[in-house]
């Protein structure tokens, strides 16, 4: 009888380190909350980009998307993304790209305040 509580508090000891586990697994994930915003309508707006870039690397007012924003992007450009939603690594890919061939005084800055190593540069071959 000791034997089976004993293997029953082993297996419901279990269970909560791995409900545990998966809890903070899930809290590791950026928010999809933005994820509806239309990236083309901003990046081919020259006032809302520069709202955004404003936010972000001038310490300007931010919208609450763009606060959401800056409060991650060191963590994904130091991560590859890794807490990011597909929707967000398409996104992200888009916007960077966007920066290097059209605006690339304004992606030297992101860089510089978020990825001063340049390693996120590195590891895609830009």
């Amino acid at each position: 009888m000791k034997i089976f509580l004993s293997l029953c508090l082993f297996v419901a000891l279990l269970g909560l380190a791995c409900s545990a586990r998966l809890r903070r697994e899930e809290k590791k994930k950026f928010t999809t909350q933005y994820d509806n915003v239309d990236l083309d309508v901003i990046l081919n707006n020259p006032r809302l980009l520069k709202g955004y870039l404003d936010c972000l690397v001038r310490d300007g007012n931010c919208t609450p998307d763009g606060k959401e924003l800056k409060e991650s992007l060191a963590d994904a450009l130091a991560n590859d993304c890794d807490k990011c939603s597909e929707k967000q690594k398409a996104g992200s890919d888009k916007v960077i790209k966007h920066l290097i061939a059209n605006q690339p005084e304004d992606w030297k800055d992101v860089e510089k305040k978020f990825d001063s190593d340049g390693a996120y540069r590195k590891r895609h071959n830009l």
